[in-house]
């Protein structure tokens, strides 16, 4: 795991972003979410599961973060809470990263961003779990996306996230 975390880490030196302080999500880029987002929406709660399923394989000690994984003994797939919770993760970040040019700056429906900043920093995720829902969120799309998959789309949601993970930052105080 730490390897992995570590060459997250290194990957990422230099390209930290604030909310629309720092890159900015051009055109193109929202296009390229705009689509890729289109193609899974309709299957979210399948791709959530994906999403959450690749962070715990990557970084299994993340589960000791969620209160509802803590005494369960069924598989990950059959947690009934877990498919839920995923999806709504899932769908919030999608969303924000569709609306982020538009509104230029991260914008959460059905939640605020201080009450996810504030569980973020109860449950004491630090930068490396952060990196690690990256990779995770990176590598579902790259496989929901399929043949539209590019560079240039893996870089329109690395924008997006960036943003949104720095807002969600702002928030994470008690």
């Amino acid at each position: 795991m730490n390897d992995h975390l570590n060459a997250t880490a290194q990957h990422k030196d230099g390209e930290n972003c604030g909310s629309m302080g720092g890159e900015s999500f051009t055109e193109e880029q929202e296009a390229l979410v705009v689509k890729s987002w289109n193609v899974m929406k309709k299957n979210a709660g399948e791709w959530g599961l994906k999403f959450f399923i690749k962070i715990f394989e990557i970084a299994p000690s993340a589960q000791k973060l969620f209160s509802f994984l803590k005494d369960s003994n069924v598989p990950l797939e059959q947690n009934p809470k877990l498919k839920p919770h995923a999806k709504s993760v899932f769908v919030m970040t999608c969303e924000a990263a569709v609306q982020l040019r538009k509104a230029g700056k991260v914008v959460i429906r059905d939640s605020s961003l201080k009450k996810i900043g504030g569980v973020h920093f109860k449950y004491g995720v630090v930068d490396e779990h952060f990196e690690v829902t990256k990779y995770a969120l990176l590598e579902t799309i790259k496989e929901a996306a399929g043949e539209m998959w590019s560079a240039e789309m893996k870089n329109a949601w690395s924008v997006a996230y960036d943003q949104l993970v720095a807002a969600i930052k702002t928030e994470m105080k008690p």
